[in-house]
């Protein structure tokens, strides 16, 4: 038996598996600086505080926005728990109110050289961190990277952070336009929902989702759903750069507000229904088939 029937044996036998217990949300956008990672820290909290144990897995590889935000810097990371032997303990940080973080590294995109023994190592840590959370938030890099659409297509429930810029709106069409035609896409099995960001309003905030929606509804015949705003707010900027988000530096200001209601609508709109795609380790169960088919 080679190589590719060893591994398309071993995601066959995982998408048979019980599924994880977290809820998983992918937090994505069409181009840096739209307060993305802002956005997968302050939910975190938000979640937090109510009650869901949360972890974050940052998908931002080679950037280090999370660790800045956090105070926390990672001394390991995924490549270490695949190919240095060391537990998943060992590479979750905790941050502030005891939110997990976990760094994804470099070793992501290296597994077409993994062995059959450290796959079946890797998807099973990875559904152990499935069952340490009840919320994991993935915060993808930006824009349309063949990493990022991996992560968004094999996600069932995707946040896109937009601003009222022209080249936010634009780079987030394009960001729906290159995963429409992403081979592994299945608009039946996700819901896209959007977080109008950095607006003065939620009128211009609603007119924002209307401008990206009659767009994606009438060129790639899908529809997106709106979520909510996160108001501009001048503490924002204060808070990072005392490097603390803005949940926990200035819990009362506007934006912080903002993101107690986006988190309460969260909770609240919980998919009722079972899907198909499901869970942390069915994307990287994806990502597996892919280097199948290299």
């Amino acid at each position: 038996m080679d190589q590719a029937e060893n591994l398309r044996n071993i995601v066959k036998q995982h998408n048979q598996e019980e599924k994880g217990n977290a809820r998983v949300i992918t937090v994505t956008s069409g181009k840096g600086g739209v307060g993305k990672t802002s956005v997968s820290i302050n939910l975190a909290i938000q979640f937090r505080k109510q009650g869901k144990k949360v972890i974050i897995f940052d998908a931002d590889f080679g950037l280090a926005n999370i660790e800045v935000m956090f105070g926390a810097i990672p001394k390991y990371n995924l490549s270490d728990l695949i190919y240095r032997g060391k537990d998943l303990k060992d590479i979750i940080v905790k941050g502030p109110l005891d939110i997990g973080f976990v760094s994804g590294g470099s070793g992501i995109s290296n597994f077409g050289d993994l062995s059959k023994d450290q796959i079946l190592y890797l998807v099973h840590k990875i559904r152990e961190l499935e069952n340490m959370a009840d919320i994991v938030i993935i915060d993808t890099g930006a824009g349309i990277s063949s990493t990022v659409l991996d992560f968004v297509v094999a996600s069932s429930e995707v946040l896109l952070v937009t601003t009222p810029e022209p080249t936010s709106i634009t780079d987030s069409y394009s960001l729906m336009k290159t995963m429409n035609k992403h081979p592994d896409y299945q608009k039946e099995h996700m819901v896209v929902k959007v977080i109008a960001n950095k607006v003065s309003s939620y009128e211009e905030g609603i007119n924002l989702y209307n401008k990206l929606d009659v767009v994606v509804s009438k060129f790639l015949k899908t529809n997106l759903e709106f979520l909510g705003i996160i108001e501009n707010d001048g503490n924002m900027s204060k808070s990072v750069i005392q490097q603390k988000p803005i949940s926990i530096t200035y819990p009362e200001s506007a934006a912080a507000r903002d993101f107690v209601q986006l988190s309460d609508i969260l909770l609240e709109r919980k998919e009722s229904f079972e899907r198909e795609k499901s869970g942390l380790a069915y994307m990287f169960a994806g990502m597996l088939k892919k280097t199948v088919r290299r």
